[in-house]
């Protein structure tokens, strides 16, 4: 066996210690699938592996629909960096009906301000690694989450169960460079910085249902909104002056048409989010509380998703019975907590699954909603499944299958337990004159 080179040394011992299984053995690593998605950090990962760890690197961009990439410029500037190999994925029409599809039958909200959508892409990514690391013969996956993320919670997460013969590197909870350090370094090695700006940019993800930003004034809570962070959704004062409104159908509880016209999945997200950027709608400005235990402020444009889960929750509570409505909401609560805390391949979340399954099947039908200046509004329903009947609600009309004569005997009923202890409690209570 030869002796281990200089370099190999000193990679050894200056490596963080391992705390994980599934972590990487510095000495073990020899080819890596790199999760590339042509931005600075993994730029420069991928140069950072190669010559740190005396690795081959493969290349793995995953397109979900993120608005605005140019997947051969990605791919060639992988290899121009260093990559023995690049591959992209269309990953489009599986991320909308193995992992949108059943978030929009839950309402997957967190922390009841904002849809999904990163935590919905990360399991897909990863098992794409998995399948991809296995095909080029790579033995180790890097990302380039940092420590303080819940994207490499869900990442790795993904990894460990689905390849546990498979370690994973993740350079950016080791190397100790922040923004301003990786411009830096990308200069030094001749790596193109996005946009080639002196300006830290912001932290951006974004798919076909979702884009987040992080990073800049967006720390500082004190910080309004500054207008170049809204990339894709036109700030509501900007807006067009006349509303617009939109009808969406749901069939089984997918949407299925937009204004009359049937449209794939994926299509119909794209023309709807396309809609809802027009007229401001989908800008969220929220306080996460993370996995990991921190509080962060994240800026989230979600035009598609404000929209279609808008319309699938009114549309769902037409359809439900009242008991229906009450028990689900807890278990959407329950299912968006999982998929956020990077638990997908959890069984109780596919268990869930099969109860939301099963509730969608009358959710069928249509719903209409009025954009504008930022604002989404329903102004229509339709369904044949809708527990509602305009004769029994109507104020105009009285008997039928309502009859009002039997109200009071329900009211002293319903009310029995309540008027009991309310007189108990004040038979208790000392008087004022005590």
């Amino acid at each position: 066996m030869s002796e281990p080179t200089q370099t190999e040394v000193h990679r050894i011992a200056t490596a963080p210690a391992r705390t994980a299984s599934y972590e990487a053995d510095p000495a073990a690593v020899k080819r890596v699938l790199l999760l590339y998605s042509g931005g600075l950090d993994t730029s420069v990962m991928l140069k950072w592996i190669a010559d740190e760890y005396g690795a081959e690197v493969v290349c793995l961009t995953v397109n979900l629909g993120q608005p605005g990439e140019d997947y051969d410029v990605i791919r060639q500037k992988a290899l121009r960096i260093g990559a023995i190999e690049t591959h992209v994925v269309d990953a489009r029409e599986e991320f909308a009906h193995d992992f949108v599809k059943p978030a929009i039958k839950a309402n997957a909200l967190y922390g009841g301000g904002y849809p999904l959508f990163t935590a919905l892409g990360r399991p897909l990514i990863a098992k794409l690694a998995v399948e991809y690391a296995r095909r080029t013969g790579c033995d180790t996956i890097a990302h380039g989450c940092t420590g303080k993320g819940n994207d490499q919670v869900r990442i790795e997460t993904t990894i460990a169960t689905l390849g546990p013969e498979l370690k994973v590197i993740a350079p950016v909870r080791s190397w100790q460079m922040g923004r301003e350090e990786e411009i830096a370094y990308a200069r030094e090695h001749g790596i193109p910085v996005k946009g080639g700006t002196e300006v830290t940019p912001y932290s951006i993800d974004d798919n076909l249902w979702g884009r987040s930003s992080e990073g800049r004034w967006i720390e500082d809570l004190t910080h309004a909104p500054e207008d170049d962070v809204f990339q894709l959704v036109t700030r509501p004062e900007l807006a067009p002056d006349e509303p617009e409104t939109v009808e969406l159908e749901f069939v089984e509880g997918v949407p299925v048409a937009l204004n009359g016209a049937r449209l794939g999945l994926v299509e119909l997200l794209e023309q709807v989010a396309e809609i809802g950027c027009k007229h401001g709608v989908g800008i969220v400005d929220h306080i996460e509380d993370r996995i990991v235990g921190l509080k962060v402020r994240d800026i989230y444009e979600v035009p598609a998703a404000a929209i279609v889960l808008r319309a699938h929750q009114e549309l769902e509570h037409l359809v439900g019975t009242i008991h229906q409505n009450q028990f689900k909401t807890g278990l959407d609560q329950k299912w968006g907590y999982l998929v956020y805390a990077g638990l997908w391949w959890e069984p109780l979340r596919s268990d869930i699954d099969a109860y939301q399954d099963r509730v969608n099947e009358q959710v069928t039908g249509k719903i209409g909603l009025k954009l504008y200046k930022g604002s989404l509004r329903v102004v229509t329903r339709e369904s044949p499944n809708a527990v509602y009947d305009a004769t029994l609600a109507s104020f105009a009309e009285s008997g039928g299958l309502f009859s009002q004569t039997a109200s009071p005997g329900f009211i002293e009923l319903w009310s029995l337990q309540s008027r009991m202890a309310h007189k108990l409690r004040e038979r208790g209570e000392p008087s004022s004159n005590e």
